[in-house]
């Protein structure tokens, strides 16, 4: 579960807790493949893909568009 930083803050910033999940959860899995092509196996800190995700949402480094 993520807890930092909170989701209402993170769903706030993308539109809707619906959208935070599917917008988290895409860029998660193209975390988790990158990895994979590049042949790493933990992530720094073992951060979870989901996490880190969550946090460039927070950061503002991800946002939703309506596609």
């Amino acid at each position: 579960m993520i807890h930092k930083p909170p989701i209402d803050e993170l769903a706030e910033k993308i539109g809707s807790k619906y959208a935070l999940c599917v917008v988290a959860s895409k860029r998660a899995r193209q975390l988790m493949e990158q990895a994979q092509n590049q042949g790493i196996t933990d992530f720094p800190d073992n951060e979870k893909p989901l996490s880190i995700a969550a946090q460039e949402i927070y950061d503002g480094k991800l946002v939703a568009t309506n596609d």
